[in-house]
């Protein structure tokens, strides 16, 4: 299920960290965790396990609001931004995820500044009714796909790299598996049913170089892409993972966030 936040500031022009999907993550499991501790502790230290991997199943855009860039900073043309923010939740839990961030206050800080702002409005928005369809999806954040090298890292590769598809499919597909539960059979034939090709504008995709932790020992940077579509084939439950946990790696680092552009 996915939410838009409406934030908003008694502050005009505050300064945010260019890289802040770290800091904007933990103020949003604070959040979470102000009304529901057991939740957000699985969100944060376990979440779903499958095949050895454990995903979280939750992932946000980027901020939404006009800026200009002074540095490594953005300054705020306006007190007011907007946020999508996915889980995947059954819809009973609509009432519950809007009440969790109606009102609270979010603060986006790193060693240097600190943003503050109200959640003014939450709209829920819910998957509209799919088979097995084709759907076209845009990047809200940089979609990061990696492939393991010898030393047991990640190289993080380009949407036009010839293992990208069949990457982010498995990807795809191991979050799936953590969500519906399915046994490895039921998986494969599940397999043969997804069909991800990455889809380029005039422009090559663009690439972002995001860091983690920034300032600190635990400093590391991921590469993401965005500035392009992906063309998804799949069952709907498989879609809905899609839209609802994101795709690629990093997701609950505000990586992978997509939404659907046509049928």
């Amino acid at each position: 299920m996915r939410f838009h936040l409406t934030l908003t500031s008694s502050q005009k022009c505050q300064s945010i960290t260019l890289n802040y999907q770290y800091p904007l993550s933990a103020a949003i499991y604070k959040i979470i965790q102000r009304a529901d501790e057991a939740y957000a502790a699985f969100l944060h230290n376990e979440g779903y396990r499958h095949g050895g991997k454990t995903f979280k199943l939750f992932t946000f855009s980027d901020l939404r609001t006009p800026f200009d860039i002074m540095g490594d900073r953005m300054v705020m043309r306006t007190n007011t931004a907007s946020l999508t923010i996915c889980f995947h939740v059954p819809d009973a839990a609509e009432n519950f995820i809007k009440g969790l961030f109606m009102n609270q206050q979010l603060d986006i800080a790193d060693s240097r500044d600190k943003a503050s702002f109200i959640v003014q409005q939450v709209i829920a928005e819910k998957m509209p009714e799919l088979q097995q369809e084709t759907v076209l999806l845009q990047p809200m954040s940089p979609v990061v796909v990696g492939r393991k090298n010898e030393r047991g890292n990640y190289d993080y590769v380009t949407p036009a790299d010839k293992d990208f598809a069949a990457l982010l499919s498995n990807n795809l597909l191991e979050k799936y598996a953590t969500a519906a539960d399915v046994n490895e059979e039921t998986l494969e034939e599940i397999r043969k049913t997804i069909h991800l090709q990455p889809v380029f504008f005039k422009q090559p995709p663009r690439h972002r170089l995001l860091t983690i932790k920034a300032g600190t020992a635990a400093q590391t940077s991921v590469r993401g892409y965005d500035k392009f579509r992906i063309r998804l084939q799949a069952p709907a439950d498989v879609i809905a993972i899609a839209l609802d946990a994101g795709i690629g790696m990093h997701n609950a680092l505000g990586m992978g966030c997509v939404e659907m552009i046509v049928n």
